[in-house]
């Protein structure tokens, strides 16, 4: 070629090298017209397969600078197409108002720089959030991305939150906001997606470091009770002192029942003690106990023949489980309130089941404590409103020891179970406080003590004026427990007392925080 093009006059040589030079950059278009083609036919494929499912498809919309919340966002639609929910996957700059109109919807979005939105959120932010849709029928969350060395932290994410509850929505659940892509709150927001699909058994995004702590009690809160037992379980640090404060999350490494282990190795005709290599060394028995295990016959036939080290390998860790703290580091360790939840074969459930039927008291629990700053307390001596029901009243004893270990009094409990006579977790403890003025209001509804089922928001209705006038005293609206009935129940009757305007001004103050599972 080079010989050829030095043999023409000059300017045929011009001519023939700009035309190469145009067959190559056509050339070139066409590959990247090509690949830009089968992305996204890619896209279209994949977008497929996640529509399909049961139901009203769940919007996934994220918005990206760098491909971290485009991660993020796969991740949700996989793990809703995993629970059988279909899926419409969208970047936020194709989402229009009509998308908004009902059903369900998960945000995925990141702040850049000194609170910016991301590039291709432009278009949503000038076409779409500058309108005032009437968003009544959509239920959303926000998975909000950003870095606290920036002053604007997850800005955002908080101004897209606060503008969706503005024309309507009504959060699922609390927006998680995820600091400088922190593994926790990664975890966290799979957690909400479990209690939203009710699928648990998902394994985990990153596994939890966790401590080693001991199982020091275990007593039974309800006895008699005509629902499941509920068990006040205190864990102890064995690696030195543990810091964290009213309001924040355990999250417990569980374990499998120890006969389902030996029951699954007797079918597999495998030896507990074979060594075998998971993350770190173990026996095969060992390695078992914190592997998620086949339970359907078919599931265990087709491990018939594998070896030790192909079946821990096949099978994955079991994920994590989360529990509101209901003690301060003074008290020395972490106290829990858990309800015994079961499968739907009737065994208990997977950390339920370890906390409070398998693990023997005295054993050692794998835990780690999570700091859980959207339900941290007030700075200041405002008065404070709690609202709970069942195991929820975990996450408000917390608030009400740091209170009282303050001295800061004003103070209101509503908390909610079926029957006084078996369900009044804690009660000592709740009367001293209301004796000695810790608290100064207690409202109790006891659902099961009448004709007529009572709720909190019942009680919360009742005393309308009440609320109004501390929360115009500046007082703070703490709810944890339920995601699915009580905490939508309150919520609802908070509007309705407040104003839905007053009280998403409140969230926005973070006067009004809820802890819901």
């Amino acid at each position: 070629m080079t010989e050829l093009l030095s043999s023409l006059p000059p300017d045929a040589r011009r001519l023939a090298l700009a035309a190469i030079v145009v067959g190559l950059y056509l050339l070139l278009c066409a590959g990247i017209a090509l690949k830009v083609a089968l992305r996204k036919r890619k896209a279209r494929r994949e977008e497929a397969a996640l529509a399909s499912g049961a139901g009203e498809p769940v919007l996934v919309a994220f918005a990206s600078q760098t491909g971290f919340a485009e991660e993020l966002a796969m991740a949700t639609a996989k793990a809703l197409q995993a629970a059988n929910l279909p899926v419409r996957l969208r970047e936020l700059a194709a989402v229009e108002p009509a998308d908004l109109s009902g059903g369900r919807a998960l945000f995925i979005v990141s702040t850049t720089g000194e609170g910016d939105a991301p590039d291709n959120a432009r278009r949503f932010i000038r076409d779409v959030m500058a309108t005032e849709p009437d968003l009544a029928k959509l239920s959303y969350a926000v998975l909000a991305l950003g870095d606290s060395t920036y002053a604007q932290y997850c800005a955002f994410g908080r101004s897209l939150d606060a503008w969706l509850a503005r024309n309507g929505g009504a959060r699922l659940f609390d927006t998680v906001e995820v600091d400088d892509g922190e593994a926790a709150a990664l975890r966290h927001w799979q957690s909400q997606l479990s209690v939203l699909t009710g699928s648990t058994d998902a394994p985990d995004w990153s596994r939890p470091a966790y401590g080693r702590w001991k199982l020091a009690d275990r007593r039974l809160l309800n006895p008699g009770s005509a629902g499941e037992g509920a068990f006040h379980v205190r864990l102890e640090p064995l690696d030195g002192d543990a810091a964290w404060q009213a309001g924040d999350i355990v999250e417990i490494g569980p374990r499998n029942a120890p006969a389902e282990v030996a029951d699954l190795l007797a079918r597999l005709s495998l030896p507990a003690e074979t060594p075998v290599k998971a993350d770190e060394a173990a026996t095969l028995g060992e390695a078992l106990s914190w592997r998620r295990l086949p339970h359907e016959d078919a599931a265990i036939k087709a491990l018939a023949g594998a070896s030790a080290q192909a079946l821990v390998d096949a099978l994955p860790a079991l994920p994590h489980r989360e529990y509101s703290i209901a003690s301060l580091p003074a008290d020395g360790g972490v106290e829990l309130v858990v309800r015994l939840m079961r499968r739907a074969d009737g065994k208990p459930g997977l950390g339920s089941g370890w906390l409070v039927a398998h693990a023997a008291v005295g054993s050692e629990i794998a835990g780690r404590v999570r700091s859980n700053r959207s339900f941290h307390a007030p700075q200041d001596d405002r008065p404070m409103i709690l609202i709970g029901a069942g195991t929820g009243l975990a996450g408000l004893r917390s608030h009400l020891k740091a209170r009282a270990a303050l001295g800061r009094k004003r103070n209101w409990l509503l908390f909610g179970e079926r029957s006084s006579a078996h369900d009044f977790f804690h009660r000592e403890e709740i009367e001293a406080w209301t004796a000695s003025g810790v608290l100064e209001r207690l409202d109790l509804a006891f659902s099961r003590d009448q004709a007529d089922k009572v709720y909190v928001q019942h009680r919360l209705r009742a005393a309308a004026d009440e609320v109004r006038a501390w929360a115009a005293r500046g007082a703070a609206i703490y709810v944890c427990g339920s995601l699915e009935g009580m905490s939508r129940e309150v919520h609802a009757a908070l509007a309705e007392i407040l104003g839905a305007g007053a009280l998403e001004d409140l969230a926005d103050q973070g006067r009004y925080r809820r802890d819901v599972y």
